[in-house]
């Protein structure tokens, strides 16, 4: 019973994802694809190799028409580095983006902010959020329990070997725990912003 109880957080995120992630050949279009942050490379400059593989799935969204902006968000004041800024730059110097497609939200600390100031500070309400397949459902589950139409979408990892997979699907299952409790209680974002046009700008251009 007790384990039961310890893993009903995760049931709910598992179970609320279903049906809403797809793999980057079979994405659906949404006008918004979310790519969410995590660590920079060494130098911290680069993204390292999961935010890399975040990186080229959500161009390749927007290459194939799938997408039309990319919101990047992560820590601009990141343990790493400027997550946001590494990503910004990989995507609009090395993987071709035009850079009026992409917007970056330094202040999305984790992922149920990301999630909320999208739809609170950019105006997003429908998005294809990409991350690795750990990470994926819980992300959904959160964006969708705030009231975006969020589909998921599997992000590429070259350098994720099953060891660094079966760690991070071990640490996402604990951090459902955090997922649900802010869910329940409605937290508001670490960072209050005002409203921002830049996601409705980029649409534009």
């Amino acid at each position: 019973m007790a384990l039961l109880l310890a893993s009903l957080p995760w049931l709910w995120t598992t179970t609320a994802a279903r049906g809403h992630l797809f793999g980057e050949a079979d994405a659906p279009a949404a006008d918004v694809v979310i790519v969410l942050g995590t660590a920079v490379a060494a130098d911290r400059r680069q993204p390292g190799d999961r935010l890399a593989g975040r990186l080229e799935t959500a161009a390749a969204l927007v290459k194939s028409g799938r997408a039309r902006v990319v919101l990047v968000s992560g820590d601009g004041g990141g343990t790493s580095g400027d997550e946001p800024a590494a990503m910004t730059a990989h995507l609009t110097e090395r993987l071709g983006v035009d850079p009026r497609r992409v917007v970056a939200d330094p202040f999305g600390l984790d992922t149920y902010d990301t999630c909320a100031r999208a739809r609170d500070v950019y105006g997003v309400e429908r998005a294809l959020i990409v991350t690795q397949s750990y990470h994926l459902s819980r992300a959904v589950t959160l964006c969708r329990h705030l009231g975006l139409d969020a589909e998921g979408v599997t992000a590429r990892c070259a350098g994720c070997g099953p060891v660094l997979l079966v760690g991070k699907a071990v640490r996402d299952y604990f951090a459902s725990g955090k997922a649900a409790w802010d869910a329940v209680r409605g937290r508001p974002p670490a960072v209050s912003s005002p409203a921002d046009p830049a996601i409705e700008d980029a649409l534009k251009s």
